[in-house]
């Protein structure tokens, strides 16, 4: 999670919720790619990482309690020893939905 580790809140909330979504779905397409467990794992990290600094930084309440649900899904996966890939697929799918921008993306991500 290094990547990530310096990142503030301050400068997450630079970022529109188009980019933050893309970017939390970045780390979940590297994760779905990753091969080694342990490498998944760490895909789950920076995925949480990046979904609570958004949480933080949403002001809106539907959308963030959306997302808080969201997260309850990932951290599922987080403590699954073999997470389910058509799980990681779907809450890849919905995360995709969240965002106008990033829904746009699906048929590039999800295929």
């Amino acid at each position: 999670m290094s990547q990530y580790a310096g990142l503030t809140l301050e400068r997450w909330r630079g970022f529109d919720r188009d980019r933050q979504v893309l970017m939390i779905a970045t780390e979940m397409h590297r994760g779905r790619l990753a091969v080694a467990p342990e490498e998944v794992r760490r895909a789950y990290e920076r995925v949480l990482r990046l979904t609570d600094l958004t949480i933080q930084a949403t002001e809106q309440p539907t959308f963030r309690r959306e997302l808080l649900r969201w997260r309850d899904g990932i951290a599922e996966l987080y403590l699954e020893a073999r997470p389910a890939p058509e799980r990681h697929q779907a809450l890849l799918h919905v995360l995709l939905l969240m965002s106008r921008e990033a829904s746009r993306q699906r048929p590039y991500v999800l295929a």
